[in-house]
């Protein structure tokens, strides 16, 4: 399985490097898996990477698709648009007694002015989202999520499905 980014080496290029080495093992697996440092294990069902070009949905609601797309940002210095994304998707099922916590976290990281991992954000929803933050709920973030959510459908989702790594997996995933 993806490992999740804590257990990743701090900095993005030793990241990239890494996540850049997992795929050149899994393109050279004839079975299409591979095995990380940690012996997890990544199987790709013979016909899964072809699924992932029929929605950037079914991409994200792949386990080995999400794994692959973000090791895809890491490798073209983007990864905070997932990161951001999926913080969100933690954050909507957090028990209310650690919204505001878990809130503030969120903004300070991703949206804050000198956020470490700052999303690319107009300037009205940083705004309506720092109006949220007065008492944050569960939609706290819904429109900004919203927006990465639609700018990696439009922009990094298109780039993946044309990416070196992709195709060749999906060309041995209909050859092998």
């Amino acid at each position: 399985m993806c490992r999740g980014l804590e257990s990743l080496p701090i900095t993005c290029l030793e990241r990239a490097k890494e996540l850049k080495a997992l795929f050149g093992s899994l393109l050279q697996k004839s079975d299409h898996s591979i095995t990380s440092k940690k012996s997890d294990k990544l199987r790709l069902n013979d016909d899964e990477p072809l699924k992932w070009k029929e929605s950037f949905e079914k991409l994200l609601s792949s386990q080995n698709g999400l794994c692959l797309f973000r090791a895809f940002l890491v490798s073209e210095f983007s990864e905070e648009n997932i990161a951001f994304y999926l913080a969100c998707e933690d954050y909507q099922a957090t028990k209310p007694s650690k919204l505001a916590a878990k809130a503030k976290k969120i903004y300070d990281e991703f949206i804050g002015s000198d956020a470490p991992r700052e999303v690319n954000l107009d300037h009205v929803t940083k705004a309506i989202t720092k109006e949220n933050m007065e008492h944050p709920g569960q939609s706290c973030f819904d429109l900004a999520q919203a927006k990465i959510y639609a700018l990696m459908e439009k922009d990094c989702y298109p780039r993946f499905l044309k990416s070196s790594t992709y195709l060749e997996l999906s060309r041995k995933t209909k050859t092998g």
